[in-house]
């Protein structure tokens, strides 16, 4: 049983709740390119992790079916108070093995380039709970080793690592405050926005993904302090809505250091080094400026209410396209869900380019509409993705949703020219 994926209709109606929550307060914590950005890298997440998820697991049950310290038994977890005992004794190791692969993810520069997604939303609201990396298979199994050497059961490592993950959703919220001793041992909202800011008392602290309590011991809590408000997001800013450089950005930044160093360990050192590390030469060739919070502004390009009613409209439907995919992964695997997310991704970078206002912004939208899509919905008809017998229903759905798109395309391409003269 898939946890996660029974949790998604609630992830979303929490997250309606808290949209209809902010409006109504009027705090300003939502801002839809910034949430569709966030909710675009955690589709795209998902959907790489198709076509992805089997390396770590296929790591993972090697060493467990061959290294295995103990032999431990699926059937003692159970209902029993030994088997409750036992749940909880492996949901605090997985714990204890986030924490550390979460600090390290700060600490390390080829795992911070991984992570940084999470952290590059200048706004913090459930939506950037669901912002998430796609290159996280690359090393994150490192850090879970230990329990498979332990001898736990793969179907358990699977829902303790959902339990942790699910319990880190309510945490992204500002509309929570402080809740007393919970503060103490649990992370918290209050706990928890510590970790995304980017005020220097506040960074690299509070790792812990249901616990606190790993920070206190290792000398990483921070409490959120009422004199210093929470700056939220990254000190070099991603500076844009797409969800595929978000997941490069980092990785580009060291690409370009280690190839203009001159000694061959800092261009194998700048990757394992502390983050923020550079090379001499290359820093004193290409200086960067110190961070200066006091300046900081939330990256905010020029776009019109009918553009920002257009994505979000379109980001309605593209989650029911998004639905269908994870169906059809679940019915049929990796290779019949391949073109279905090309055309998804097609789409997140759509959204990127108009949440920008880039110029190529509308030229590229009505590719999608009118050939992108066309050309994959013809691709899944001829591979029997969409029943054959259905086709006429297919392709009139297709026309008429690229009408009504254009249309609405039209009008919100006006409404953002008016706004940019407007700034002007």
């Amino acid at each position: 049983m898939d946890l996660i994926a029974l949790a998604v209709p609630f992830f979303l109606i929490a997250l309606l709740v808290e949209l209809a929550v902010d409006r109504v307060r009027g705090t300003g914590y939502y801002r839809t390119s910034d949430a569709i950005n966030s909710l675009s890298a955690g589709t795209l997440s998902t959907t790489i992790g198709y076509f992805t998820r089997l390396f770590p697991a296929a790591i993972w049950a090697f060493v467990l079916q061959g290294f295995a310290l103990i032999e431990v038994d699926l059937a003692w977890f159970d209902l029993s108070a030994r088997g409750i005992a036992l749940w909880l004794l492996a949901i605090l190791a997985f714990d204890f093995c986030y924490y550390w692969a979460h600090r390290c993810g700060h600490e390390i520069s080829i795992l911070w380039a991984s992570h940084a997604v999470h952290h590059q939303s200048e706004d913090y609201n459930l939506s950037t709970a669901l912002r998430q990396t796609s290159t996280g298979f690359l090393f994150t199994w490192i850090f879970y080793l230990p329990l498979f050497l332990l001898g736990m059961p793969f179907e358990v490592f699977l829902t303790v690592n959902a339990i942790d993950l699910i319990y880190q959703f309510w945490v992204h919220t500002q509309h929570i405050g402080k809740l007393g001793w919970l503060d103490r041992v649990l992370v918290t909202p209050s706990n928890h926005r510590v970790h995304h800011a980017q005020n220097q008392i506040y960074i690299d602290k509070n790792y812990g993904g249901i616990l606190i309590l790993w920070d206190r011991l290792f000398g990483t809590f921070q409490e959120e302090l009422d004199d210093e408000p929470v700056v939220f997001g990254v000190r070099k800013p991603l500076a844009n809505w797409n969800p595929f450089w978000a997941n490069i950005q980092v990785y580009s930044y060291l690409w370009f250091d280690a190839v203009r160093t001159r000694r061959w360990r800092d261009k194998l050192g700048i990757w394992i080094r502390r983050t923020g590390w550079r090379p001499a030469d290359v820093a004193a060739q290409f200086p960067k400026e110190s961070h200066q919070l006091a300046s900081f502004q939330k990256f905010k390009p020029p776009l019109g209410n009918a553009m920002r009613r257009y994505l979000a409209w379109q980001f309605v439907v593209t989650a029911f396209g998004v639905l269908w995919i994870g169906n059809l992964f679940a019915v049929s695997g990796a290779n019949a869900v391949l073109l279905p997310c090309v055309l998804l991704w097609a789409t997140l970078y759509s959204f990127g380019l108009l949440s920008e206002s880039r110029a190529y912004a509308l030229r590229f939208e009505l590719l999608r509409l009118f050939a992108i899509l066309p050309l994959g919905v013809a691709g899944m008809l001829q591979l029997s993705l969409l029943e054959p017998q259905s086709s006429a229903v297919v392709w009139s759905a297709v026309i008429v949703y690229g009408l009504v798109s254009a249309t609405a395309l039209r009008f919100a391409a006006g409404s953002l020219a008016a706004t940019v003269s407007g700034m002007d």
